[in-house]
């Protein structure tokens, strides 16, 4: 695994200005949460940083690599390839990363659509690329507030608001997303009983 200070000149080189500022944003409210809630600092750190490693690429490029790493495509990626960045990302940091930790892994592939039982690490990093401090929405400061006393409310939310947003655009919604905001309201339900 390479370490964080190459994985970051690497980023620079690769990324515009804009989306490596982003990663760096992410990676400090990553590391932020990893501390408030008991998980690895170090996997924060890289998940938050790599996260968007394959954001900077074009469609064809994505729909390359994602028939070079054999990323099965629903109707929803083959229609909204731009989500690809997220699967593709994980192989990515893989190979080129050298980064071998399933969790790590599993934090950029689902960080754009979440998915059912994610980890500690998954929901971390969801959020952190939600309200990292670069992002102004409106809700974002009470998010950020959430965020820092339930990270299953806060994600919950950040679900919610991503899922109201693409309804608006009137863009494609994942299933994977709606399964992961459903699974999360019944274990915070579950919890509450």
């Amino acid at each position: 695994m390479l370490d964080l200070d190459s994985i970051s000149e690497i980023l620079r080189e690769k990324l515009d200005p804009k989306r490596y500022l982003h990663s760096l944003g992410v990676q400090k409210v990553a590391v932020d949460l990893a501390v408030r809630y008991n998980v690895s600092i170090e996997k924060a750190a890289i998940a938050g940083l790599l996260h968007d490693c394959a954001k900077n690429l074009n469609n064809n490029e994505l729909l390359q690599l994602s028939s070079k790493f054999d990323i099965l495509l629903d109707n929803v990626l083959r229609n909204n390839i731009k989500l690809l960045h997220g699967p593709v990302g994980a192989e990515l940091a893989k190979y080129k990363f050298c980064i071998e930790d399933i969790d790590i892994l599993n934090a950029i592939r689902f960080h754009s659509t979440g998915r059912e039982n994610m980890s500690p690490l998954e929901k971390i990093i969801f959020l952190a690329d939600y309200i990292e401090p670069n992002r102004d929405f409106a809700g974002v400061d009470q998010l950020r507030s959430i965020a820092l006393s339930n990270l299953d409310r806060a994600t919950l939310m950040a679900f919610e608001h991503t899922i109201e947003y693409v309804l608006k655009k009137g863009d494609l919604l994942h299933v994977s997303t709606i399964h992961a905001r459903n699974y999360l309201l019944l274990d915070i339900n579950h919890k509450r009983s």
